[in-house]
């Protein structure tokens, strides 16, 4: 189990290499097709992490620095070391039942998708667990329930993006598997009643002194550029360097993220889409692949980076109210991470159904309402992974986790 988890479920090169490799073979292509398939896509997984990698780099101590300010009190959230070390072992077999359920549930049913994003394949059942600790349950009924609903998550919210996904994509090759799922959903829905698509964020006309704006990286860089500067202003221990030249730093290590992330997400649809099909037709029928929400930012580059910058503003100026209000136990901070991925995978699903309008209002009030669950969370897992919460949740993590810690403290 230990192996498994360490050396394939936890690796998403080798799972999705792996995945790649038994599609091709399925189809019964040659040696050199399949030796250079599951190749490519194992390089395209690294890039693709590698090039996230980078963008957290640039954007994680923005939330360091706020944590100074209330005296470190989230320093510990930064890793998952200290619930892991007492827990790891029933996350480790929660995720195992649960990908055996997930996929029976995939044979079986109408609901046919198959998860794989392979570090979400980990932090489900992590965050399922601390809610039945919270709870109060252990041993059997803890790792079962926290099977049963990580299974749940990963092939039902994937099943209902789909849709939303497609809309954006034009075809129906792919869905998505990631905590993006509420905000999403919530993102598109007002998208679809105020928004216009007639006039998506892809029509924005830049005049052609300032068509650089168009390269995603430039554009994403810049915006860092000056979220660094205005950060550090206002919390001077951002950084000990010469924050002008730390802020453009930055910023071209974030321009050089999204460069290095879009082409590792190329490779990877490349070569994971068409193997997929060979597993789908011989396992699951019509299976649909549920991928990280980098593989859709490269459909409306310009939608993920209006959708960040949005939900920067908005977010933060409800974590100011809500602090002062202290409508929550816990001391909320900006969550930068969640506003670039989860936010702007919603802008995206915003901006397919309401165009540039819906993509601006859709990602504020999903926004809004990241910032209520996550001090909802924060609150529920005062015991557990609290702090965690405070860096990564304001998601599916903080919906679904408070959802399923209610529902196990029935037990």
């Amino acid at each position: 189990m230990n192996f498994l988890t360490t050396n394939i479920l936890r690796n998403p090169p080798v799972l999705l290499g792996l995945i790649a490799m038994i599609g091709l073979l399925l189809q019964g292509k040659s040696l050199s097709e399949v030796i250079k398939g599951t190749l490519m896509a194992a390089f395209g997984m690294i890039i693709l992490d590698t090039g996230v990698g980078i963008l957290v780099g640039s954007i994680a101590p923005i939330n360091g620095a706020f944590s100074k300010v209330i005296n470190g009190s989230v320093g510990e959230g930064l890793n998952d070391a200290t619930f892991t070390a007492s827990f790891g072992g029933e996350v480790g077999l929660s995720m195992f039942i649960g990908l055996i359920l997930h996929l029976i549930i995939a044979k079986f049913t109408p609901i046919k998708t198959i998860f794989l994003t392979g570090h979400m394949i980990w932090w489900f059942p992590f965050i399922f667990v601390a809610a039945g600790v919270e709870a109060g349950l252990s041993g059997p009924i803890l790792i079962g329930s926290s099977a049963i609903f990580s299974a749940l998550y990963w092939s039902i919210m994937p099943w209902i993006l789909r849709k939303y996904v497609f809309d954006v994509i034009g075809d129906q090759s792919f869905t998505l598997g990631h905590p993006t799922g509420v905000l999403s959903i919530i993102a598109g829905t007002v998208a679809k009643f105020v928004g216009n698509k007639d006039r998506t964020t892809e029509d924005i006309k830049f005049p052609e002194s300032m068509s650089f704006f168009r390269e995603v990286p430039i554009t994403g860089g810049l915006i860092i550029m000056i979220i660094w500067v205005v950060v550090g202003i206002i919390v001077p221990s951002l950084t000990e360097n010469n924050l002008a030249f730390e802020s453009i730093n930055q910023g071209l290590k974030f321009g050089a993220g999204l460069l290095i992330m879009l082409q590792g997400v190329r490779m990877l649809i490349n070569q994971i889409v068409p193997a997929f099909h060979g597993i789908s037709e011989k396992i699951v029928p019509d299976a649909l692949p549920a991928f990280d929400c980098p593989v859709i930012f490269n459909y409306r580059p310009n939608a993920v980076l209006i959708g960040f910058v949005v939900a920067m503003i908005v977010s933060t100026i409800t974590l100011i109210i809500v602090n002062q209000l202290g409508l929550f136990h816990t001391f909320l901070l900006p969550l930068v991470i969640t506003c670039f991925f989860e936010c702007g995978a919603a802008a995206v699903i915003a901006d397919g159904q309401g165009g540039l309008r819906g993509c601006i209002i859709g990602t504020a009030v999903a926004s809004i309402v990241m910032i209520l669950v996550l001090g909802i969370s924060a609150d529920i897992y005062s015991n557990t992974i609290s702090n965690w919460m405070l860096i990564f949740g304001g998601n599916d993590f903080s919906i679904f986790g408070s959802l399923v810690k209610l529902i196990m403290s029935i037990f």
